[in-house]
């Protein structure tokens, strides 16, 4: 074996930058003496670029902490830390690991930071995660749902014999309220449960659906807010039902544009972008290609405590909102095989829905 390594005849410049582990050598003033290949493509610049700026000029006010590097490099010591989102100015945010060890060279201290990125691997694991959790509160809502139907049935029924034997008129108003509450709970059971009709699949452009989502948004914002698109015109046609897809888009768009209302976000902007990914792989099956639509607004971004349930019924950060539009839009999203990711921070929220693309045979 050593053999075959010294025939190889690599040096450890070659070495370094073979590594897919980003590495990074920074002084105690942050300023950076050593990257690898990888680190440059983390950091999307260029190596006579990277020397110029410090390492957290990079990133966001908020996406990192640089007070754990401050006290690691004033203590001298190690440190490793898992599931890390570094944010960064051009808008991206990854999920790594980071190792860091502290040396010293040349009377000055340093830190050796190791940064693997595991942005695929979590996004996996949460995925089957959340699709079991989801799964698990649909059948909890229509079994509840079953149960409160029924009664309310009942509840209704008797309300509207008992007006029939009244005569007088104030005790109807008490009936009538009875029955009209009784619907109103009707409604708010049906909704949990979403629609219950099958989808009407047909070869769409999904651009036509949007362009619609795109004019309602427009119409409904009154001019307050900028309503952008990038769209991919080589996406193919995708074998869908238009209106469920729109009711999707919708409801994702709206929740948007009150977030952006609400906290008065100054040049507020809604971002329609598509694009062709390939090999994704949806509740444990891999799709060739995948249709991607995504909604970006510039917001304040999604509370920290309802990231992991924001698409639960009845969840939601607004006082007066019913917590089913990301629901819907789930549940929806789920007749046509595909899937919503969500990404958010102060600034930047975006809800990308993956569509498989199916071949005409299929």
């Amino acid at each position: 074996m050593d053999d075959r390594l010294a025939a190889i005849n690599l040096s450890p410049f070659q070495l370094r930058n073979m590594l897919k582990t980003v590495v990074i050598i920074i002084t105690e003033h942050f300023d950076i003496v050593f990257v690898n290949d990888a680190a440059l493509a983390m950091l999307e610049t260029g190596v006579k670029q990277i020397y110029d700026r410090k390492f957290y000029e990079f990133f966001l006010e908020n996406g990192i902490e640089r007070s754990t590097f401050e006290e690691a490099l004033s203590n001298r010591e190690d440190f490793n830390e898992t599931e890390v989102q570094l944010c960064f100015k051009d808008g991206r945010c990854v999920l790594t690991d980071i190792t860091a060890t502290c040396f010293e060279a040349e009377n000055e201290r340093m830190m050796l930071l190791e940064i693997k990125q595991i942005d695929k691997q979590k996004k996996i694991t949460q995925e089957t995660i959340q699709h079991a959790q989801q799964k698990a509160a649909r059948e909890l809502v229509r079994g509840l749902a079953h149960e409160i139907k029924n009664p309310l049935g009942g509840i209704r029924g008797a309300a509207q014999l008992l007006e029939k034997e009244l005569t007088n008129p104030e005790q109807k108003e008490f009936t009538q309220m009875i029955v009209d509450q009784s619907d109103r709970l009707r409604s708010l059971v049906d909704r949990l449960l979403g629609p219950n009709s099958l989808p009407q699949l047909r070869w769409t452009n999904i651009h036509e659906v949007i362009e619609k989502v795109r004019s309602v948004v427009f119409a409904d914002t009154m001019h307050d807010i900028q309503i952008d698109r990038d769209y991919d015109v080589s996406i193919p046609d995708v074998y869908i039902d238009p209106d469920m897809l729109q009711q999707a888009l919708l409801n994702i768009a709206r929740n948007s544009m009150q977030a952006l209302k609400t906290a008065n976000t100054e040049n507020a902007r809604i971002l329609f972008r598509t694009r062709i990914e390939r090999q994704t792989v949806i509740k444990g099956k891999r799709h060739a290609l995948s249709a991607l639509i995504s909604i970006t607004d510039n917001g304040p971004g999604i509370p920290t405590e309802l990231k992991d349930t924001v698409f639960y019924p009845m969840v939601t950060s607004k006082p007066n909102g019913s917590g089913l539009g990301l629901s819907i839009a789930q549940n929806l999203t789920n007749h046509h095989d595909g899937k919503i990711d969500v990404e958010s921070f102060p600034g930047h929220t975006e809800f990308t829905l993956y569509l498989p693309i199916k071949k005409r045979r299929e």
